[in-house]
């Protein structure tokens, strides 16, 4: 049988298909799971893809409801509408991807050129001998000026202890890195500079290690933020720290532990070391950046809530706990306000908004969710305490993205249709399942614009509590039903609202309507993943046409690389900090209003009875 050979991109899939087999079966059969909750009928519209070269079959009449002209004209398709005609390229979006595809390292690639703060500079020496007494680190420096035109003042303490026995290995042949005048590591002649991007974030760090000289990125890692023991939110761990000296040093030891590990694994990954690690730079939240360089957090968690510093910081990995390279340094990018922190400002800069010329929303949307609008040439931010809802926390049947959580759901006609991660049986539902749930819930009317649960077919009430049954107990293999309760749609409206909230308060500050918006870009871990359909129906996101909206994974950590990368980059992300006006929502004449507004489902209406 002929067959036509398609490549997926960016997973790196390729393979042969046959010509009678659609794009959704071939990923099928070369290990590219996508999201299809109808199993390939063409009527959830969610495995969507862009068809970059090669022809294909006619455009269908499913793929003209569930897609713009525009998407269309620009090569979209439904994979399960699409045959190949010819060999193909294909490129798949993070958000149709399933859960065990998707990691928190995934986001934006921003092409730069490399300029890192430390430069490695290869160098051949003179041994010592009774006519050249030099000392070892002075016949460093006087080579580096003399051959490479470098003038260095310093050498790091830690790298000086082990220079002269390192001379002498390496029989005086050796690549010297250079930051700012400080020699801050010695490696063989052919060895590799190092660089390692963080986004330290409330409930997940991604990190990834570069290449310092060509600005590649070898890999990338995430896990759970091992802080997640001490509460789910910021608040919480604040509050730990605020008890005592011994429970800061702890809660920062847990994520100086999990950053080391993680380290290890990137380097283990391509089979390097973490000596080779030369210069770090991490983004998170201010809490986070607080809790981790062990600053006071006291002014933090009550108002006027004010950092200890807004300024970038530049601090010695080994002060901190972390075992990289002995004289690498940690560069901190600048926080705004006591809410919105340097994972802001790094997501502002890879997705460039402060060169945007058109109106323009972006949100990181994550246990705290932080907004920023563009207008006029001029940016301000907010920050929402969105919570873990979307983590799966506080949901009777929540649960974080793991094999058999419900991650869409779709009801037609009363009949409830759902994918789960892996094609597990169900287990749970993890933050696009749930967000799915309630919309369908609301759009089926189910529930009404309160939230209220009305009795339908498939409420139940057992006098103290309604639930909505999505999978009755026969088919959760022998487990409890799965179910959303009243509770849990309370739960979603208090993290919407205030997602929403904070948006309408953006928008009022600079006169706006949500008409006026020209680009929606969603950020985070669970931005990226959800569908955006469901949230513009229960009104988390304004009403507005999905052309209108760019899901862009993880940008914070994207703009660390960049960061990391290019000494320019960091200039610009310093010099747009201080350009970031910042709403504080609760001293807002209006907060109370707009937020019982926001807390309504469906489009927002400020004449809410």
């Amino acid at each position: 049988m002929a067959g036509y050979v398609i490549d997926f991109e960016p997973i790196g899939r390729r393979g042969t298909v046959g010509a009678d087999q659609s794009i959704l079966e071939a990923t099928r059969e070369l290990g590219v799971d996508l999201v299809n909750l109808c199993g390939g009928a063409g009527t959830c519209g969610r495995c969507r893809v862009q068809v970059l070269d090669g022809k294909v079959s006619e455009i269908g009449a499913n793929e003209q409801e569930h897609l713009t002209k525009d998407e269309l004209d620009k090569g979209w398709r439904l994979a399960c509408e699409t045959y190949p005609q010819a060999d193909c390229k294909v490129h798949v979006p993070p958000e149709s991807l399933t859960a065990p595809q998707r990691t928190q390292v995934e986001g934006l690639e921003v092409a730069v050129e490399p300029d890192p703060a430390v430069v490695a500079h290869p160098l051949e020496l003179s041994a010592p001998d009774l006519s050249d007494l030099r000392a070892d680190g002075d016949r460093l420096l006087e080579a580096l000026e003399q051959e490479r035109k470098v003038t260095c003042t310093s050498i790091d303490v830690e790298t000086l202890r082990g220079l002269s026995p390192r001379l002498r290995s390496q029989d005086w042949k050796l690549r010297a890195s250079v930051r700012e005048g400080e020699i801050v590591a010695i490696g063989p002649p052919e060895g590799r500079q190092l660089g390692l991007a963080v986004d330290l974030g409330t409930t997940k760090i991604a990190g990834y290690l570069l290449d310092l000289e060509d600005g590649r990125t070898l890999s990338s890692h995430g896990i759970m933020n091992p802080q997640i023991a001490y509460g789910e939110d910021l608040i919480s761990r604040l509050s730990r720290a605020m008890e005592s000296r011994e429970e800061a040093t702890r809660l920062q030891q847990l994520v100086v532990d999990g950053l080391n590990q993680m380290a290890a694994v990137l380097c283990e990954e391509i089979e390097g070391d973490r000596e080779q690690i030369v210069e770090a730079v991490i983004v998170g939240n201010t809490a986070m950046h607080h809790l981790l360089l062990r600053l006071a957090v006291d002014q933090l968690a009550m108002a006027p809530y004010v950092p200890s510093i807004s300024k970038s910081q530049d601090v010695k990995a080994r002060d901190l706990g972390l075992r990289l390279a002995p004289g690498a340094y940690v560069h901190f990018l600048p926080n705004i306000a006591g809410y919105v922190g340097s994972d802001h400002v790094s997501m502002m800069l890879a997705t460039g908004l402060s060169t945007a010329q058109r109106v323009t929303l972006a949100l990181d949307i994550g246990t705290n969710t932080e907004v920023c609008l563009v207008s006029g040439g001029e940016l301000c931010s907010v920050s929402c305490a969105s919570g873990p809802a979307f983590e799966g926390a506080h949901i009777k049947h929540g649960m974080r993205a793991a094999n058999g959580a419900i991650e869409s759901v779709r009801l037609e006609q009363g009949k409830v249709t759902y994918q789960t991660i892996g094609g597990a049986t169900p287990t749970g539902l993890c933050g696009s399942g749930i967000l799915d749930a309630v919309a369908q819930l609301y759009l089926a009317g189910i529930l009404n614009r309160g939230g209220r649960m009305d009795l339908q077919p498939g409420v139940q009430d057992d006098g103290d509590l309604r639930e909505f049954i999505l999978v009755p107990q026969e088919d959760a293999d022998g487990r409890s039903a799965i179910t959303i309760t009243q509770k849990d749609v309370r739960q979603v409206q208090l993290a919407k609202g205030a997602i929403r909230t904070g948006i309408q308060l953006l928008l009022q500050s600079k006169g706006l309507a949500e008409d006026d918006i020209d680009e929606v870009i969603i950020a985070g871990a669970f931005g990226t993943y959800i569908d955006v359909g469901s949230a513009i129906a229960i009104g988390m996101l304004p009403h507005l046409p999905l052309d209108r909206f760019r899901q862009v994974g993880n940008a914070a950590g994207r703009g660390a690389i960049l960061a990391l990368v290019s000494r320019a980059k960091r200039r610009e992300a310093h010099a747009m900090a201080g350009k970031v006006g910042y709403i504080e929502l609760a001293s807002s004449p209006d907060f109370m209003n707009v937020y019982t507004q926001s807390m309504y489902l469906g489009p927002y209406r400020a004449d809410e009875d």
